[in-house]
C-alpha cells in the first residue's frame, strides 16, 4: 500500500468551519516509559520532537456535542505559543499548520483519527472563491 504513516491533510479539510481553544497546551506523557513517580514525556517515533496536545472545539453546527472537544497534538521542540485572544470574543480562534491525521481503531472497535500539526496560529483571513465579488 502506497500509504505509510499520518496522511497530510489540510485545516480546512479537517475543520471546515474553523475550530477555538478551549484548554492550555500540555506537554504529553508517555504512560508505558513513566514509572516509580518518574515522569517521561512522549516524542514523535518519526521526528524525535516533543509532543505537546491542545483541546479544541469544532466550529461545526452539525457535530453532536460529544464530539465537539479534540485533542490537536503538536510537535514541537518547544512549548507551542498561544495565539493572541480574539478581542470581543470568550473563546480564541485558531488555525493549525502541517497537519496530518493517523486513522486507528480505537479501544470501543471504533474508526477514530489521531490529528497533528507543526504548528498553530490566529486564523487567516477565508479568501472569497475565485470570480465572486463581495456583495455591496
Amino acid at each position: 500500500m502506497a500509504i505509510q504513516g499520518p496522511i497530510p491533510i489540510s485545516f480546512d479539510q479537517v475543520f471546515p468551519h474553523g475550530c477555538y481553544l478551549v484548554g492550555n497546551v500540555e506537554q504529553v506523557k508517555d504512560f508505558d516509559a513513566s514509572a516509580n513517580g518518574r515522569t517521561v514525556y512522549a516524542k514523535d517515533k518519526v521526528t524525535g520532537e516533543p509532543v505537546w496536545q491542545v483541546p479544541v472545539m469544532d466550529g461545526d453546527p452539525t457535530v453532536k456535542a460529544s464530539q465537539k472537544t479534540v485533542a490537536v497534538k503538536i510537535l514541537s521542540s518547544t512549548e507551542p505559543p498561544l495565539p493572541p485572544a480574539a478581542p470581543g470574543l470568550p473563546i480564541t480562534p485558531v488555525e493549525f499548520v502541517g497537519m496530518t491525521v493517523t486513522p486507528y481503531v480505537s479501544q470501543s472497535g471504533r474508526l477514530a483519527y489521531s490529528i497533528r500539526a507543526t504548528g498553530m496560529r490566529p486564523p487567516r483571513a477565508k479568501q472569497a472563491p475565485a470570480g465572486k465579488e463581495a456583495a455591496a
